[in-house]
């Protein structure tokens, strides 16, 4: 069976960004902790135009056109997001029309009409796992067969103002060109999986009481100076079903709340570092049993398997969060080794759960333990030589745009090739580890082979150059566009595809409508 992988990456991020400086100015927040040691420099914000469509229809135009692909060539689009327009209508339907609109004049109405979309949606592993169906589809294809997929990613990684989570926010959108014989990368059939039901990050949907809703209102009413007499949320209430509310179709038929789905999440930051970190490293116990298995790698040759992966490139909700994540598989793999015994004369022995007591509670400490050691881990010569030679290039495009959610993956793996690119680093027939995660949560590692011809293909990429070109925003501008009551576009949309017009009554209540502009 011939290789399939990733023939060329193209990515889209908002021309508009917050300076790291501003927000930690802005919120009172201490800029080297959020810098130095999270790796944040900026992070990229949608302007008004801007939404999950455009921003995944942008990047497939752009690698349509770098590649000169005919749309009846493309035989399935599928799209990872967690950041969905609509609860029913794949967000991939509008990126569908988007390019239907770019391209009927070239090649006749209704172009993509053959093209197989849908969203995929697992939080930030979603466009993995849009990869993984995407390349089994192209090699059940058969080389002669030349099937093209294209895998798109997009969010808008979305936080409440002033919430513990703001400053990991970031945007973008991107397409991955999917074939066979790829000029960028080829990824083996070979997966480590790791799932479970956890409730580390998600988004529910909420149920407002009309009750409340009016409360609120009466509240606002109060703060303005308007005089609200006694009893009159209950006297609203009662009066609701021949209420004007009702026949415009608000709490309709009846209905006493109302459910109510915000981009924003409910999370515990600190529970989900440890399910990513849980997660990731039973994914890379499965993946290495699986390596076993099938003859890829044999453990009595008493090598690191990791030692073979000339690159890691890792999901980063933050920049640096390989550089902290990474640490328990570094241990797991070289326990009893003489290269761990050199860490352990650094640091000493990890902290053994017979030292602490047989509770609830002796366990919570003996996990605090064991992320104090996983840290003297990261800070010992042998990691630090091993995540500057294998990690560091994947954070450098993260730092400057923040989290792209189920792209984030993918922008590492741009920064760590155009990183090498610019460096010339000999990569030809190279190994790379690539390790996805998702909050809910899952986890899929997996390897990809680096093609002859990588350079070829990252030489039109210009990341870096292009980020280069943003304009930073001032608090008033990022506080309106986050609220959504910014009037306007920050920069008028020039060259790409923009949502002018959502629809407001009717059967068309709520329909989004996108053009190109010139």
């Amino acid at each position: 069976m011939s290789e399939v992988g990733i023939d060329d990456i193209a990515i889209h991020f908002p021309k508009l960004y917050l300076d790291m400086k501003d927000f930690a100015k802005m919120r009172d927040a201490d800029y080297g902790k959020l810098n130095k040691g999270l790796g944040l420099s900026a992070m990229a914000i949608p302007d008004v135009h801007e939404d999950t469509a455009t921003m995944g229809a942008n990047a497939v135009t752009r690698l349509i056109d770098r590649n000169g692909i005919e749309p009846s060539q493309i035989g399935r689009m599928y799209l990872g997001t967690e950041s969905a327009l609509d609860g029913a209508k794949p967000t991939a339907t509008y990126i569908l029309d988007m390019l239907n609109q770019r391209y009927s004049s070239r090649f006749g109405k209704n172009c993509f009409r053959n093209c197989d979309v849908v969203d995929m949606t697992f939080a930030c592993i979603g466009a993995v796992d849009a990869l993984h169906n995407t390349l089994d589809w192209v090699a059940r294809g058969g080389e002669s067969d030349n099937r093209i997929g294209i895998v798109v990613f997009s969010d808008n990684a979305k936080y409440d103002l002033e919430s513990p989570g703001e400053y990991t926010q970031g945007a973008g959108g991107g397409a991955l060109l999917i074939r066979h014989n790829p000029r960028l990368i080829s990824i083996p059939d070979r997966w480590g999986v790791s799932t479970s039901p956890v409730h580390d990050f998600f988004k529910p949907r909420r149920e407002v009481s009309i009750k409340s809703v009016i409360s609120h209102v009466v509240q606002l009413a109060r703060e303005t100076g308007a005089s609200i007499k006694e009893g009159m949320v209950e006297r609203m209430v009662r009066h609701l079903p021949e209420s004007t509310v009702r026949r415009l179709g608000i709490f309709s038929h009846g209905i006493e709340t109302v459910q109510v789905h915000r981009d924003e999440p409910v999370f515990d930051g600190q529970f989900s570092n440890k399910c990513y970190q849980e997660a990731v490293e039973e994914a890379f116990r499965d993946f290495r049993a699986k390596a076993v298995a099938d003859g890829r790698w044999n453990p009595e040759d008493n090598t690191v398997l990791t030692e073979d992966w000339a690159r890691i490139i890792m999901h980063l909700p933050y920049a640096f969060q390989a550089k902290r994540m990474f640490p328990a598989v570094f241990a797991y793999e070289r326990s009893g080794s003489p290269s761990w015994d050199e860490v352990e004369s650094e640091i000493g022995l990890p902290p053994s759960i017979g030292d602490f007591d047989d509770t609830p509670e002796g366990q919570v400490e003996h996990e605090k333990a064991l992320d104090v050691y996983r840290r003297a881990i990261s800070k010992t010569v042998a990691y630090r030589e091993f995540h500057s030679d294998r990690i560091e290039k994947g954070q450098r495009a993260s730092s400057l745009i923040g989290n792209q959610y189920t792209g984030s993956i993918f922008l590492a793996l741009m920064s760590t090739f155009e990183s090498d690119y610019e460096s010339n680093s000999p990569l030809d027939d190279k190994l790379f580890g690539l390790c996805g995660y998702g909050s809910g949560a899952k986890a899929k590692v997996f390897e990809g082979i680096v093609n002859k011809r990588w350079r070829e293909i990252v030489s039109g990429w210009n990341l870096f150059e292009r980020m280069a070109g943003r304009m930073a925003i001032d608090q008033i501008t990022y506080e309106e566009l986050h609220k959504g009551i910014h009037t306007g576009s920050v920069l008028k949309p020039r060259g790409e595809f923009a949502l002018v017009e959502v629809g407001e009554e009717g059967v068309l209540e709520g329909a989004r409508t996108y053009a190109w502009i010139d």
